[in-house]
């Protein structure tokens, strides 16, 4: 019941593992080489522990199967990855932790998995009977890789059930889904419908798989749930950089009703603007990005949640999260605008001055008081060491090398490869159109813009991407003025 701590550290050398990809896009073989062999001569998840599914498959399977293909790669395209001898034990490792994970999704009425599972002993039989929308509906991304270098569709099979399962629940006046779901009545235990914890991910999973896979459901599921979140989520102006009113915000509403929740937002939302980048709805990501910029502006890093009536947090620890560093990457990626190397450098300078430990780098128990928590995520090397890095490394080969890269939700770093794309299953996954390869596949639809992946005018490359009275709106509804 402790947001701040969960049992997601499972006892298997979680750091280890979830920084292995970090290593390789640094360009450290050295490094990289002895952490697979330790992880290799170490590791095993034959042990009684109990585990959230989703944690464990985006912290150690993704990373898992992110340094498997870095290694296997023939193009090497980090420098020199590979290990002697090597014989595919990280992916081995991952198949063996995924047939552990496979309990939870064994023995619910809807298909959508358990959030626990010991290891050794399945579900454990105090399981609750809710879950999360983002825990049980982000893992088609790892289970799908899985599935496609196996080739053994059941991964892939379980993980796409949940998603649709998930998706058959949505309100069928809004189009939104809740936040938290019981897991054999597939009733909405929480009605929130967010961009935040509990959601998040679920929609990045739409469209990353489609990326990945090519299955042509999951951008139909995103479009439909982008258009959703723009008519009931987004409040604030029309556009991004034009007219009057409000900042453009995503609030938390009623997912049947639309209405208005709460009056918070928390920092895991702030990943949309990356998100939106992807879909090439750079404007609106830019206002949104700005609004997060603020608040860490003011105090140096961002609350867990943010009263925005307020202007205070009302949850205040800071757990070296990567989502506003991970979406000001993308938006210097997309405009190439330095003032995104100047978001970065505030970022870079405050965890310096305020998060810096002897052994690492701590959260923060409070963002007003900056004291310090003994404890440091995985994610923060995975992630917002990461993309703070390639933000400043312009001829690092992710950006270089020709080889198309996606983040998982871990900011695990993974091919865009033509063997992912691949349908080795078409009759076993349930009632599933695939294309057929060469049919126009659909488009991408943003809902709130009106140029489809076009860069940000050459004039405006070099001003603020927000004009200075849109920066100072947002400025003072933060209460930085």
């Amino acid at each position: 019941s402790n947001l701040n701590i969960n049992d997601v550290l499972g006892n298997y050398s979680l750091t280890l593992i979830d920084a292995l990809d970090t290593l390789a896009v640094m360009g450290n073989s050295s490094e990289f080489q002895k952490a697979v062999k330790l992880v290799i001569d170490t590791v095993s998840f034959d042990k009684d522990s109990t585990v959230q599914v989703f944690e464990a498959t985006i912290r150690v399977l993704g990373s898992l199967l992110s340094a498997h293909i870095i290694i296997t790669d023939t193009k090497q395209p980090f420098g020199d990855m590979t290990i002697k001898d090597y014989d595919n034990e990280l992916l081995h490792l991952a198949h063996d932790l995924a047939v552990r994970l496979l309990p939870a999704f064994e023995n619910t009425k809807t298909g959508i998995p358990y959030p626990r599972v010991n290891l050794k002993k399945g579900v454990p039989p105090d399981s609750h009977n809710e879950t999360c929308t983002a825990g049980a509906g982000s893992l088609l991304v790892e289970f799908g890789i899985l599935s496609r270098l196996l080739g053994d569709s059941t991964f892939e099979w379980v993980a796409r059930r949940a998603v649709k399962a998930l998706w058959s629940l949505r309100s069928n006046n809004t189009g939104l889904l809740g936040n938290v779901v019981n897991i054999q009545t597939g009733h909405w235990v929480g009605k929130q419908s967010g961009l935040g914890a509990g959601s998040d991910s679920f929609y990045e999973y739409l469209l990353k798989s489609y990326i990945l896979f090519g299955e042509r459901e999951d951008l139909e599921m995103f479009n439909a749930a982008y258009q959703n979140i723009q008519n009931h989520l987004r409040r604030g102006r029309e556009a991004c950089n034009e007219g009057e009113g409000d900042p453009p915000l995503y609030v938390n509403v009623n997912m049947y009703t639309g209405q208005l929740m709460n009056t918070w937002i928390d920092s895991l939302q702030a990943f949309f603007p990356g998100l939106q980048v992807l879909i090439g709805d750079v404007e609106d990501a830019i206002c949104l990005h700005a609004f997060y910029y603020a608040i860490w502006k003011r105090y140096g890093a961002l609350p867990e949640r943010y009263n925005w009536q307020l202007q205070a947090p009302d949850v205040p620890f800071y757990p070296l999260r990567p989502e506003l560093v991970e979406s000001t990457y993308l938006l210097y990626q997309a405009t190439k605008n330095p003032f995104y190397l100047h978001v970065g450098m505030d970022i870079l300078q405050s965890l310096e001055k305020y998060t810096k430990a002897k052994c690492g780098y701590a959260t923060l128990h409070h963002v007003v008081e900056k004291t310090k928590e003994d404890r440091m995520e995985s994610f923060f090397l995975s992630e917002t060491c990461k993309y703070l890095y390639l933000l400043f490394d312009e001829e690092n080969p992710v950006h270089k090398s020709g080889n198309k890269f996606m983040f998982t939700t871990e900011g695990h770093v993974v091919s865009v490869d033509e063997r992912f794309r691949a349908s080795l299953w078409e009759d076993i996954l349930p009632g599933q159109e695939h294309s057929a390869h060469g049919a126009k596949p659909a488009e991408l639809k943003a809902a709130n813009f009106s140029s489809n992946c076009n860069r940000v005018p050459d004039e405006r490359r070099y001003l603020l991407p927000l004009k200075s009275n849109y920066m100072r709106q947002i400025d003072r509804m933060v209460g930085l003025i």
